[in-house]
């Protein structure tokens, strides 16, 4: 078995790029999405706008599963949960792995009833078990 190192990053490269990812998405995103929204429209009409925003509010929410892993992991997951942070996956993804593993805190809890009121099951529904998980193996 090959076992592959981590590849060490530099911190003045990462804030450098983290910076540049910021200018180029606040430039570029405005002409992108409404060009976006006219080619789908004209292309897909009505239903090709719903998959195009859903695809945009799966990334968002694949960027918020990173930005704010942190306090998700503190708020929303007792000790030993799934942890949130995966930038492949999003935030109810992980939650609906957590109701899985009966790890959701109280507020998780109160979290996932408010995506249930707006959609039945959504957590559990939104489980991806083809993320690779970042630090242990979650069985099905």
């Amino acid at each position: 078995m090959i076992v592959k190192e981590k590849k060490r990053v530099r911190p003045l490269i990462g804030v450098l790029l983290f910076a540049i990812s910021i200018v180029l998405f606040v430039i570029t995103c405005p002409l992108g999405f409404i060009y976006g929204l006219f080619y789908t429209a004209i292309q897909k009409s009505v239903r090709g706008i719903g998959e195009y925003t859903l695809q945009m509010a799966i990334s968002i929410d694949q960027l918020g599963n990173v930005v704010m892993q942190h306090i998700l992991n503190l708020l929303l997951i007792k000790k030993g949960g799934y942890k949130f942070g995966n930038r492949d996956e999003t935030i109810s993804s992980a939650i609906g792995k957590n109701i899985q593993l009966e790890t959701l805190s109280g507020f998780g809890k109160l979290i996932d009833k408010i995506l249930d009121f707006i959609d039945p099951d959504h957590s559990l529904n939104s489980i991806d078990y083809h993320i690779e998980p970042r630090e242990r193996a979650y069985k099905q």
